[in-house]
């Protein structure tokens, strides 16, 4: 049969594939195992924030401490697990004793100890990619029965598309960025953002010519970007500190501020778009199943939801929620979530809703309701693996504007309550000092923000054109409807 490989070769093949697998699955253990303290914290913690958020019904507080005093103990332990990437095994915030550092990895400066930790954690997860790549090319190779697939010209297309795969880097390393911002920070959020003053670091004092001792705080205070007086990107303060990209106002290091921030964007963007995906993918399949006064309903539905002044919503509901259980979740991260999620859902209806009323008139739709295949089963075999790819397209798009609007509502005051970090918060500190020295306080996440959003559209035009290779962006036609999504 045409399209399928013959059994022999891989019968005669076994052995040598089971190896390889072996090789690869082997590769992959390695490297969890190098994060794998790391990854169960991570987890861990996230569970231990998620049942302190859970409000106490029926006299269940004392079950809810217990549990978060357990997970708390279980991630103090996970902490104890070495991993390779983290900055007790790689230190960054030693000092200068006068005569060489002390307390960095290998001795090396506190910029060179930092610079190694972040190649490393980049190389670390260019190796994931690399694994994940190959193990793609394996099945390709000698797993799969089929010699071509359709998605074998996607993934072709796409590899020779300049601008999706800058998209694609772009969006990777803001990922990263995102999923080890504990690791990436020249210093810790605890320490230097929300409880400076319970921390104490030594230093080396050249008017005194000896090693003393300070506050985090005190030398936060010491070390404030307000104008003339500032640290810039790239520059040591007078404590002997390395802050690559300076500090902001309150003397805080700004590269762990946007780290951190980083992670908030993209959970509350994942989430919101995931959410709005979910929600859309289903109506759009149950409109263009059903057809008729269920396509209609949904299409007033869909006005009435535009309609609703987003940002008043938002407003309205943030503080509505601020003191509530719900509020608290994630620093009010999970409120804007899912009133983004409830809100932009209709764009992304109206750009599914067209090819899902296009699969349905397909001849295969009638054949399965013919044999009694259930309305469920049809649309998600039969229907859905048809619009993926415009799910993808524009949900990477949407993601972008979802990342914009978590920053301008953060620069307004709003969504994300402080001290937690946030790229737009970092914009609104800065505002007041970019005619002046300290200008890099609100350049740098703008510029940060702008390559990202940027990066997610490049992404979604090369998933576009790698699956519709017909609707080329220079031609206008569906690039331009799809960057408008």
């Amino acid at each position: 049969m045409a399209g399928v490989r013959d059994a022999r070769p891989r019968t005669s093949a076994l052995l040598g594939v089971d190896a390889t697998a072996a090789v690869w699955l082997g590769a992959g253990a390695v490297l969890f195992a190098l994060e794998a303290g790391a990854a169960a914290n991570f987890v861990v913690g996230l569970l231990a924030d998620a049942v302190a958020a859970l409000p106490a019904v029926g006299g269940t507080d004392r079950v809810l401490a217990a549990a978060v005093e357990a997970l708390d103990g279980l991630a103090r332990l996970t902490e104890s697990v070495p991993t390779l990437l983290s900055r007790e095994t790689i230190p960054n915030d030693g000092h200068w004793n006068g005569t060489r550092w002390v307390d960095t990895f290998a001795g090396l400066s506190p910029a060179a100890a930092w610079g190694v930790r972040v190649a490393l954690v980049y190389l670390y997860a260019f190796c994931w990619a690399g694994w994940a790549v190959a193990g793609y090319r394996l099945y390709r190779r000698r797993y799969r029965s089929a010699d071509w697939s359709p998605r074998d010209d996607i993934a072709d297309r796409f590899r020779t598309h300049a601008w999706g795969i800058f998209g694609l880097l772009v969006v990777f390393m803001f990922v990263v960025m995102a999923v080890f911002a504990p690791a990436l920070g020249p210093t810790t959020v605890e320490k230097n953002m929300r409880d400076s003053y319970s921390y104490e670091f030594e230093y080396w004092d050249g008017a005194s010519g000896s090693v003393e001792t300070t506050l985090v705080g005190e030398a936060n205070l010491a070390s404030q970007s307000m104008g003339n007086e500032r640290v810039m990107p790239m520059a040591y303060d007078d404590f002997g500190r390395f802050h690559p990209f300076g500090t902001l106002p309150s003397g805080q290091d700004l590269f762990t501020f946007i780290a951190v921030g980083s992670r908030i964007s993209l959970v509350i963007g994942v989430l919101s778009v995931g959410l709005s995906a979910l929600i859309a993918t289903s109506l759009a399949l149950t409109a263009a199943y059903y057809k008729g006064r269920v396509d209609l309903g949904m299409v007033l539905l869909s006005d009435a939801v535009m309609a609703m002044p987003q940002l008043l919503l938002l407003i309205m509901l943030t503080t509505v929620l601020a003191d509530t259980w719900i509020g608290g979740v994630y620093s009010g991260a999970f409120v804007l979530a899912l009133i983004f999620a409830f809100t932009d859902w209709t764009y992304m209806w109206r750009s599914l809703r067209g090819p899902a009323l296009q699969v349905s008139e397909r001849q295969w739709i009638d054949a399965a309701e013919s044999f009694g295949q259930r309305p469920r089963t049809i649309m998600r075999k039969h229907m859905l693996p048809y619009i993926t790819g415009y799910l993808l397209v524009y949900g990477s798009m949407t993601l972008g504007g979802a990342i914009i609007a978590i920053a301008g509502l953060s620069y307004l005051g709003l969504g994300v309550a402080p001290p937690t970090p946030e790229w737009g918060r970092a914009i609104n500190l800065g505002q007041d000092y970019v005619t002046t020295g300290s200008w890099h306080i609100s350049l740098i996440p703008g510029v940060l923000i702008t390559l990202v959003v940027t990066g997610f559209n490049a992404l979604g035009d090369g998933i576009r054109d790698a699956i519709d290779p017909q609707s080329d962006g220079s031609t206008g036609g569906m690039a331009g409807r799809g960057g408008g999504a």
